[in-house]
């Protein structure tokens, strides 16, 4: 007669997704480790990203597991996501587990950081005069912090809340979802609602850099710039849309995957707010309009072994909508949130591989986007578009490359590159606006356990903006230097 022991102490073993596994086939599917090449334009913040010890500690497995280098997953990782936080045995249903298990991660980083620009907008030495000059600054700080809560509610109902705060303790949801698995017992009907990231293989979420410049694809968030700056204080102007498909959005997602997870797609209907609750969005400057439209998102990729090499993946996607452009009613001169209207189109189109040889990994990425001219000119759709204008366009590109030394160490690097090929206004330069940003780095981890998570993280990352210094039209160049402990449990 055999005795097993108790599930909270012995070994997990089952079936997901057509991946047969134990504990030492897990760990081994997680030590596949990469080397990036990273890129940015505009300096955007440094967003949210998840990893989950808490799922470590449930199922009794390192963190290398589902990660080649923690926040990045691995093909054994995302197919447990895709499955709903679920490896198919036992220790799925919270009803198994033992009545202290609160699945619950924080993540905070404690650094040290540069950051520098070339040309910022200050005060003149005479009265309302604005002129550019150098600003650099460095201390020690703290990022903010997420508190991720993740894992199954029932068999096949599956749940993410991620409350998260910047690093003064502002608190906003970056995520909240629950989704039903497995519906009709196909892995090709999995439903979700909430506020979630949009189903990209390359995840911002869990990208592995965190600097300001470096932290966020600049390819996921760019809207075109205006017009250039110019003497007599005439600021540069900036796009005031947000059409990020990097920012988590509202709406519902179908997802549907192959048992082996090798077949990927998806289809999301999303609000046109950018993500923000109650029917408002901001660009962080002003709220702009939002209405009753949705935007949709879709993706599609296919992966294939390749010997030894191991798991190549290629897909492609696209995120496609309209804006409202002005406000239907306003109150005491203020737009009410959700009545606009004179919608406008846009649409971000791209396609991705991700290739492996052995220690070595790289995901490529080709991109482009198109805006209405009454977008692209800030232009509300019930006034004539200003002479001239004209939707633009542009292609953007992306090389990360990793290499990993061994699971304990991962080097990191980044090249991104935006390029216009149709200005808003054909008086611009014609490279007004485009972007390259270079980011190196790596991360050690002292440690891989079941418990927590710890890596010191050290990063470099420097973009430059063609035209967009804020009065001289003179290009705008940023970087930042980062070392920190990035750590979570």
């Amino acid at each position: 007669m055999e005795v097993r022991k108790p599930a909270h102490v012995r070994p997990p073993t089952g079936n997901i997704l057509g991946f047969s596994y134990s504990l030492k086939g897990a760990m081994a599917l997680g030590f596949l480790l990469v080397q990036s090449w990273c890129v940015s334009a505009s300096p955007i913040l440094t967003e949210s990203v998840h990893p989950i010890p808490a799922f470590a500690r449930k199922y009794g497995m390192p963190c290398s597991s589902c990660h080649e280098a923690w926040p990045k997953l691995s093909p054994f990782g995302q197919a447990f996501k895709d499955n709903g936080y679920q490896l198919g045995n036992e220790r799925d249903s919270p009803i198994y587990q033992h009545p202290a298990y609160w699945p619950i991660t924080f993540r905070i980083t404690p650094e040290w950081h540069r950051e520098s620009t070339n040309r910022a907008a200050v005060d003149g030495n005479t009265p309302d005069s604005t002129v550019e000059a150098r600003i650099t600054m460095h201390g020690f700080d703290w990022s903010g912090l997420d508190f991720h809560t993740a894992g199954t509610l029932a068999k096949n109902i599956s749940f993410y809340v991620l409350p998260s705060s910047d690093s003064t303790g502002s608190f906003h949801f970056e995520t909240v979802f629950a989704r039903l698995d497995n519906l009709l017992g196909s892995s090709w009907l999995n439903v979700k609602v909430g506020k979630f990231e949009l189903d990209n293989l390359l995840s911002e979420k869990r990208i592995l850099t965190l600097s300001a410049v470096g932290g966020s694809y600049q390819n996921y968030h760019f809207q075109p710039l205006v017009t250039p700056g110019a003497a007599g204080n005439a600021l540069v102007s900036e796009n005031l849309y947000r059409n990020g498909i990097g920012d988590n959005q509202v709406g519902a997602e179908w997802m549907g995957h192959s048992k082996d997870d090798r077949t990927r797609v998806s289809a999301a209907i999303v609000n046109s707010n950018d993500g923000q609750p109650n029917f408002t969005s901001s660009n962080g400057a002003e709220n702009f309009p939002t209405g009753k439209s949705y935007n949709g998102y879709f993706a599609a990729s296919q992966a294939f072994q390749v010997g030894s090499l191991g798991l190549q993946r290629v897909g492609g996607f696209a995120y496609v909508g309209r804006e409202p452009t002005y406000f239907q009613f306003t109150s005491a001169g203020t737009g009410i949130a959700g009545t606009g209207i004179g919608n406008k189109g846009f649409y971000r189109a791209g396609l991705i591989g991700m290739w492996y040889v052995k220690k070595f990994d790289a995901t490529t990425m080709y991109f482009h986007g198109w805006d209405s001219a009454f977008l692209g000119s800030n232009t509300p759709a019930n006034v004539p578009l200003p002479v001239g204008a004209r939707a633009p366009t542009w292609n953007g590109a992306l090389i990360e490359p990793h290499y990993t030394f061994s699971p304990r160490f991962i080097a990191i690097s980044r090249y991104e590159a935006i390029r216009m090929s149709r200005q808003v206004f054909a008086t611009n330069p014609a490279n007004f606006g485009n972007i390259d940003v270079v980011t190196v780095g790596y991360r050690y981890y002292p440690f891989i356990s079941s418990r927590a998570g710890f890596a010191f993280h050290n990063e470099f990352s420097i973009l430059r903006q063609r035209g967009a210094a804020p009065i001289s039209g003179r290009d705008l160049t940023t970087s930042s230097l980062l070392f920190g402990f990035d750590f979570a449990y």
